[in-house]
C-alpha cells in the first residue's frame, strides 16, 4: 500500500488486518509517521518521487495487490500548488507503473482517482458521463487515471480506477469540509474559541459517504473490478454542506451560531457532485452500509479525544 500513513490508509490497514491474511507491506514518506501502526504490518519509508526508491522497494517484495493511494489529494489547495499537484498524483502514479514494468510485475493495482474529473452536472454522474475537469487537481486525476489504462493496455499490468466521491470519517486532516468543522465544534466545546463556525461556501451539495465505507469498496474492486475500466465509488445520495453543518450542530455540547469566511471558498465550486455506484454494486456487489449520523458522531469523537 502506498501512501498507507494517510487518512485512507489507515482505515484500509484495519479493514485488510480484519479480512486477509496476506502480508501487508505499507510505504510511507521518509521522515514521517502513520496514523496508525497495525498489528501485522511492515511499514517500509519510499520516497516516491525517486523512481529507483520504487523499484528497489518493489524487488524486495514482489506484491501480489497495490493499493495506491500516494497523492496529493485537496482540490482547493491545488490551485496554489500546481507544480506539487501534478508532481505528486501524476509522476509518482508514472514511476510506479513503470518499475512494474521494469522488473516484470503484473500486481493487480488499484488506483485512486476522483469524481472531480468529471465535468458538472445537475444529476447523478455515471461512469460514460464527460471528463472535463475544473480544477488543477481533476487534471491530474486525469493524467494519473490515463497512466494506469495504459498500464493496462499496453503492459498488462491489471490497474483498477475507484473515482471516489467524498469520503470523511475520524483522522481526517481539517483542511476538508467535514473535519473542519467537527474540529472547530471540539474546540469550541473545550473553550478554545468562540462558539461561531467559520465555513465556505454552504449552498454546494455533496456525495458524501464513511471512509470506511469506502476502503471496503477498495477491498470489493481488488477482488473483482474489471481492470482499466473507472467506477464510481460513492453513497449515491446528494448531501448540502448548509444540512451538514446543521446535523453536526445539532450534535455539538453548547449552542453554536455560524459565519461565512470568503477566504474558504474555491476560486471554482461545482454546485453539485453526487455519483451513480450502481457499476461497481453490479461488479462487486458492494453498497454503502454506514449511516451519516453515526460518522458525524465518530468524526466529532475522535476531534473530541484529541489533546
Amino acid at each position: 500500500m502506498t501512501g498507507a500513513a494517510g487518512f485512507v490508509g489507515s482505515h484500509l490497514l484495519e479493514l485488510l488486518e480484519q479480512h486477509s491474511d496476506d502480508d501487508i507491506i505499507a510505504w510511507l514518506r521518509p521522515g514521517t509517521e502513520p496514523l496508525v501502526a497495525g498489528r501485522r504490518v511492515m511499514w517500509l519509508g519510499v520516497e516516491m518521487h525517486d523512481r529507483e526508491a520504487i523499484a528497489a522497494a518493489l524487488a524486495s517484495a514482489p506484491p501480489s495487490q497495490i493499493y495506491h493511494l500516494a497523492g496529493v489529494p485537496h482540490v482547493g489547495d491545488s490551485w496554489g500548488y500546481v507544480h506539487e499537484t501534478f508532481a505528486g498524483n501524476v509522476l509518482c502514479t508514472h514511476h510506479l507503473f513503470a518499475a512494474l514494468r521494469e522488473l516484470q510485475l503484473s500486481p493487480r493495482v488499484l488506483v485512486t482517482s476522483t469524481a472531480f474529473v468529471y465535468q458538472p452536472q445537475a444529476r447523478a454522474i455515471v461512469e460514460s458521463d464527460t471528463v472535463r475537469p475544473n480544477s488543477p487537481y481533476g487534471t491530474s486525476k486525469v493524467a494519473q487515471e490515463m497512466i494506469s489504462v495504459r498500464a493496462w493496455q499496453d503492459d498488462g499490468i491489471p490497474a483498477l480506477i475507484a473515482r471516489s466521491f467524498n469520503h470523511v470519517g475520524p483522522r481526517q486532516s481539517p483542511a476538508f469540509v467535514a473535519s473542519s468543522i467537527a474540529k472547530q465544534i471540539a474546540e469550541i466545546e473545550a473553550g478554545q474559541r468562540p462558539a461561531t463556525l467559520q465555513m465556505g461556501n454552504m449552498d454546494s451539495q455533496r456525495d458524501i459517504m464513511d471512509v470506511r465505507d469506502t476502503v471496503r469498496a477498495y477491498h470489493a474492486m481488488m477482488a473483482s473490478a474489471t481492470p482499466g475500466q473507472p467506477y464510481n465509488v460513492c453513497s449515491g445520495r446528494p448531501l448540502p454542506i448548509r444540512e451538514l453543518v446543521d446535523l453536526m450542530r445539532s450534535k455539538a455540547r453548547v449552542p453554536i451560531t455560524v459565519e461565512q469566511d470568503p477566504a474558504r471558498f474555491r476560486p471554482i465550486d461545482t454546485p453539485l457532485v453526487l455519483g451513480d455506484h450502481g457499476r461497481l454494486t453490479k461488479d462487486t456487489g458492494w453498497t454503502p452500509s454506514i449511516p451519516l449520523e453515526k460518522t458525524v458522531e465518530d468524526l466529532l469523537s475522535s476531534w473530541r479525544q484529541r489533546p
